[in-house]
Formats: C-alpha cells, sequence, structure tokens
C-alpha cells in the first residue's frame, strides 16, 4: 500500500471514529435528557395517557341527636360511568345502557360521542341494577362505589338536618352549615391500561395518615331529642290538618341554655327524596320566615315599661271601651271586646290592645324600641344554622304615632319563630338571654371531642325581677279561668304563656286581611323555675282562627308528651347543661367545654356498680344498655320504658335479671 493509500484509510478510520463519538455522545445526551431532566415531564405524561385519577368522597360524619340516635348517615352505593374513547359500537352499548339504567338512549348517545374519557352516566343506583351493567362485560363502562347520604328517619327533623346533593355536597340546613366537618377528604380511584390495551381499575384507599388529617370528616352530636322533635312533629301536624292550616312551625328551647330540643315543620320534607321536593319546600320556616307575631309581642312592650317604672301590675290603663282613637285610626280590641278600666296585669291576661298601645306610649317610642331591640326583633339571632332572617323592625325615628301604638300588640314588626322563643327564653331565664344553637359538639370517628359548644349568653334584657313579674302576670293568662291562653293548661304544671292572632297583609290590597291569619301561642314551664319554652304557629288556619283556641292546645299537647316521656325530674333527662351561678358582670355563664356531654346522672365509677336507669329508653336502647353491663333483660309492652324493676341505682351484684315495662 502507498503513502498516499494509507494516509486516505487513517483519515477515512479518523473520520467514523469521529462520527461514531459524535453518534455516542448525542445518544448519551439524549437518554441524559430522557431519563435525567425529562423524566418528571414524560412521566406525568405517560400517566395521563395510561390512567386517570377519578376524586370520589368518602362517607360523611354522621349525624346524631343528643341521645345518640342517627339522624343522618351514609350507605356506599353504585354509580356508572363511561370512557367515550373505549366504545367500539355507541348505538349497541347504548341500547343495552339505556335499558338497564332507565334512562334516554339519546341522552346516552350524547355522552358516548363527547371527546374525553370520562363521563357520568348514572349516580348511585340500585344493588341490582348495578351488578346488572357489571354483567354486560361493555369495555369502557365501568361501576364503582361511593357515598350516598340516607337520613334513617325520614322526614323528621328534615328541614333542620337539610341535604346534601350528588356529589355529597351540602345544600340545606346543619348539612351545609357544617359542610367543612362533615365533608371529608376525597378518595382517589386510579384507571390504568395494561400493555394489552386492558383496562386495570385500581381503588386507593386513604392512608392512615390521610385518615387522620385535619380535612377527615366528623360526627356531629346535636342538641335536638328525636323523641321530643317526633312529638312536635306529630302534633304540628294532627293541627295543621285539623284547622285546615297551610301549614306551621313548633320549636321547643331549653330557657336555661338556648339548646333547640325540637324544631318543626309542617309540610313535612324527606331530604331522602329531595330531588322530587317542590322548590322551596326544604326550606326552614322557623329561621327563614317573618310574620307579625300579634298578641304574642306584648309581654315584650309591658317587660320594658316594668323595667323602667312606668308602670306596675296593679297600675290601671283606661281601654276606652273597646274604642281607641290614634292620629288618623281607630284601634280596637280583638274580637271587639269593649274594656273599660284594666290593670296591666289584666291588660296581658286578657290581652288588651289598647290597654298596650297606651303602655308603650307611656314608655315612648325611643325606649320602647331600644327594649325590642335588645330582646332581639330585628336582629338575627346567630343560631348555627344557614338562612336566618333578621326579620323587620323599623328604626324609631321612621315610626309614626300610629306605627308606635300598633307595634306595641304586635302589627306593623315582622319576627322569625327562632327571634320569638328566643325573648320569651329571656323573660323565663331571670331575664338573660340565651343564643339558640343546634349542634353540641363535633366528635371524630373515635368519639373524642374535637369541638364542644357551650351555652353562651348573648345579654342581660331585664332585671330578674322584672322577669319574675312578667311570669306571673303571663301565669295567669293560661291559669286564670278567664285567661285567653287556659287551653295551654298542663295538668299538674303551672305554665306562662301568651296567646296571640294576626292578620296577614294583603301586599295586593296594600292593608292586612280580614280573613287571612297566623294564631300563635308561647309559653314556659314551670312557672316558677322554667326550663322548657315552646312556641306554636299556624298558617292561616281555616277552622278557629285565634291563638288561644288553635294554637294553645298544641303547646299543651307537646308539652304533656313532653312530661309523660320524661316521668322523673326533666333536669336530668332532658340532659341540659347544669346552670352555674353567673359572674359578677351577668353576662356570662362559669362553664367547661366538658359539660357539654356530661349528664346529671351517677360517676362513672359509681354507675358500673348499680342498675342502670332504662326509663324513658326504646326497646332497642334499653337492650343495648343491658348487654353492656351484662344484665338479662325481661320485656313488657312497646314503645318507651316506664318503670322497672329493681329501681335504678340498685347494687347490680345482687340482679342479673331486670324487668322494664314500655309504654306508647
Amino acid at each position: 500500500m502507498d503513502r498516499a493509500s494509507k494516509k486516505w484509510l487513517n483519515f477515512r478510520t479518523l473520520v467514523l471514529f469521529v462520527l461514531f463519538l459524535l453518534l455516542f455522545v448525542a445518544l448519551v445526551s439524549r437518554a441524559f435528557q430522557l431519563q435525567i431532566l425529562s423524566a418528571k415531564y414524560l412521566q406525568t405524561l405517560a400517566r395521563k395517557q395510561h390512567t386517570k385519577v377519578l376524586l370520589l368522597q368518602p362517607e360523611r360524619g354522621v349525624i346524631f341527636d343528643r341521645n345518640g340516635e342517627k339522624l343522618a348517615a351514609s350507605l356506599m352505593a353504585s354509580s356508572v360511568f363511561v370512557d367515550p374513547s373505549k366504545i367500539n359500537d355507541p348505538q349497541g352499548t347504548a341500547e343495552k345502557i339505556s335499558h338497564l339504567l332507565n334512562i334516554d338512549k339519546k341522552t346516552v348517545l350524547e355522552k358516548l360521542a363527547r371527546d374525553k374519557n370520562f363521563c357520568w352516566l348514572a349516580r348511585k343506583v340500585a344493588p341490582a341494577v348495578a351488578e346488572a351493567v357489571r354483567k354486560t362485560n361493555i369495555p369502557g363502562i365501568v361501576v364503582v362505589k361511593e357515598p350516598k347520604r340516607f337520613y334513617p328517619n325520614g322526614t323528621l327533623a328534615g328541614h333542620l338536618l337539610g341535604f346534601v346533593g350528588l356529589d355529597d355536597t351540602g345544600l340545606e340546613g346543619v348539612e351545609i352549615g357544617y359542610e367543612e366537618y362533615l365533608k371529608g377528604s376525597p378518595v382517589k380511584l386510579v384507571v390504568a391500561q395494561d400493555a394489552k390495551r386492558k383496562k386495570i381499575y385500581v381503588h386507593t384507599d386513604p392512608s392512615p395518615t390521610a385518615q387522620a388529617a385535619e380535612g377527615d370528616s366528623a360526627n356531629l352530636i346535636l342538641t335536638i331529642d328525636s323523641r321530643i322533635q317526633h312529638v312536635a312533629e306529630t302534633q304540628l301536624r294532627e293541627a295543621v290538618q285539623a284547622k285546615g292550616a297551610k301549614g306551621g312551625v313548633a320549636i321547643v328551647m331549653d330557657t336555661r341554655t338556648g339548646e333547640i330540643l325540637a324544631m318543626a315543620n309542617e309540610m313535612g320534607f324527606d331530604p331522602n327524596n329531595f330531588s322530587s321536593s317542590r322548590t322551596g319546600e326544604g326550606k326552614n320556616k322557623a329561621i327563614t320566615d317573618c310574620f307579625d307575631p300579634g298578641s304574642t309581642f306584648k309581654p315584650f312592650t309591658v317587660a320594658g315599661a316594668l323595667e323602667e317604672g312606668v308602670v306596675s301590675e296593679m297600675d290601671r290603663i283606661n281601654c276606652e271601651n273597646g274604642n281607641y282613637r290614634v292620629a288618623n285610626r281607630v284601634i280596637h280590641e280583638a274580637k271587639r271586646h269593649r274594656y273599660g278600666m284594666l290593670t296591666v296585669h289584666d291588660v296581658i291576661k286578657y290581652s288588651s290592645n289598647i290597654g298596650t298601645a297606651k303602655i308603650a306610649e307611656k314608655l315612648g317610642k325611643d325606649k320602647f324600641y331600644e327594649y325590642i331591640s335588645k330582646f332581639g326583633f330585628g336582629l338575627k339571632t346567630g343560631i348555627d344554622l344557614p338562612g336566618e332572617s333578621a326579620g323587620l323592625l323599623r328604626p324609631a325615628e321612621r315610626w309614626t304615632r300610629v306605627d308606635a301604638t300598633t307595634i306595641a300588640f304586635g302589627q306593623g314588626v315582622s319576627v322569625t319563630p327562632i327571634q320569638l322563643i328566643t325573648a320569651l327564653s329571656a323573660i323565663a331565664n331571670d331575664g338573660v338571654m340565651m343564643k339558640p344553637f343546634v349542634v353540641r359538639a363535633i366528635v371524630d370517628k373515635k368519639g373524642a371531642i374535637i369541638r364542644a359548644y357551650r351555652p353562651t349568653v348573648v345579654r342581660r334584657v331585664i332585671s330578674s325581677s322584672t322577669a319574675k313579674r312578667m311570669a306571673m302576670m303571663m301565669k295567669d293568662v293560661v291559669g286564670a279561668e278567664d285567661g285567653t291562653g287556659k287551653n295551654a293548661r298542663i295538668a299538674d304544671m303551672e305554665v306562662a304563656g301568651k296567646t296571640g292572632t294576626a292578620q296577614k297583609f294583603d301586599f295586593e290590597r296594600h292593608v292586612y286581611s280580614s280573613q287571612k291569619v297566623r294564631t300563635s301561642f308561647v309559653g314556659f314551664f314551670p312557672a316558677d323555675n322554667p326550663q322548657l319554652a315552646i312556641m306554636v304557629m299556624l298558617d292561616e288556619p281555616q277552622r278557629d282562627k285565634w291563638g288561644g283556641v288553635a294554637a294553645a292546645p298544641v303547646f299543651k299537647n307537646i308539652g304533656e308528651q313532653i312530661l309523660t316521656c320524661f316521668r322523673t325530674p326533666m333536669r336530668e333527662n332532658l340532659l341540659p347543661l347544669p346552670k352555674e351561678e353567673l359572674n359578677q358582670t351577668g353576662l356570662q355563664l362559669v362553664t367547661t367545654g366538658a359539660m357539654v356531654l356530661k349528664t346529671a346522672s351517677l360517676s362513672a365509677e359509681a354507675a358500673e356498680s348499680v342498675m342502670p336507669d332504662f326509663r324513658n329508653m326504646t326497646i332497642r336502647d334499653a337492650m343495648k344498655k343491658a348487654r353492656q353491663r351484662g344484665i338479662e333483660l325481661k320485656i313488657k309492652g312497646s314503645g318507651w320504658a316506664t318503670s322497672q324493676e329493681p329501681a335504678p341505682g340498685t347494687p347490680i351484684g345482687d340482679y342479673a335479671l331486670c324487668s322494664v315495662s314500655f309504654a306508647n
């Protein structure tokens, strides 16, 4: 080989080496870029191509009543979704699926034609339907589990509880008010595809750490007693039907703590079937709707006048023989009564419009406005439920002389039922107003308290002396033979109360209707040591259009059944907070969060060694407690436990058997 050929060979070898080196460097660089620099991006891209993450809501927290009865819980239900990109035969698939899911075939085809890899076909279907869909084995059609809200008692407390939507988000009532606690962190459903393009569906449960995270769902314990709620709803429903009313409201409240024990709306509402309900049917009218209170407003007018010392119980008021002209209006008495001279005490007992109007005139409009504002009218109570209305109370500077007199007897002012019972409870509670509330505590899944809600004093409205004087006058409204509220009497119980009948305003004619009224009764008992307040309102009764005839008997029936349910002292059985001494300001209760769930019973250590109290329990609850304590239970009758042998507190070591009688 000559020298030139040898040089050419060396040059070619060098070029090939350089090219190989460059190719090697390029390959290494590309590999470095793909595996190191772009790894994260490519992994994300691959996941998007081969997997889809679907966020499913976990079970919402359980809502209990104050006694541990479930009012709202969640069940796992099946839902069906489709990946339209995997459907090879849209027409055939739509034919099968629309028939199984009982939905329109055209709707299914529209969903299958969408340019996406996920679309819901049906949510929370029946188990049989879900199983039928699974058996079709259609690629791209998937059945998954997600929680479905369930209200085991149907309409019981439906308006208060509210309801949730298909995405398990609260939409009304407690469900939306405590959404941040009830709704937990989403659970991931990963949809993957293997090398043979076969779908693999992997459901990833939250880790123990995630379950314990702050976003996990919690349970609620309400102030509501489901037994009292049932009584209130039943009696209200019967009254609405008997009187031909459009509807009604009943509230039961612990006057000392502000706890709402029952809140009933009629007509009823079943949150299990909210989608088929009429618009607005789930609205809680006890906190949203306003009405002229009529004569139930008179105690607040008189309380302000007593507090200011402008009148006393025995002062005599000229009631003008039933006709009293104020500016361009003549004020009359209800039922055209013609009263002459009445004491302030009798103005309340007989419910005199003219007498109350004259008492308000003595008080003066500025002071009058001050007191009814202190009683909470024109302001929201702050109850822990969404949608509360503030009612309507115009500023005193906008009142005419006629306004000042008519507002005195509850016309020209609008209040909500929750405002009315909260104001009444201030009179019952020695003049101290408590903030109403419906949630006692938020607890985690193990029952540990996350947050406890204590009774909250709003303000002192009137002195203890004035409150007691008002209670005595209101006691005669019910107790006296000629009192307007005698139909609210409860056997062996002193009741203080006030009747009310208010004409509804006709917005078309701009006058108060003579035909359409709301009748009401508010009261509390025992009159000398108030514990419970009850408010009843019937909307447009067609028969018996007076509060003392239509609403007062409902109060009586609710009160009597509560006392029948709780035969032992109410203070122990209603489980209110122990009432502590007020501090020196008189505006704050001395209490601790632990008291919220404390019962007024024996200590835990002592309770284990004695026979438990089965009274007022259902058969199920009594049997559960007996099993926990190793006691054999002998059951007689049905309903709620009324008596037992041996008695509560008997040493348990001497008895392995307890006979319990039940009655409806």
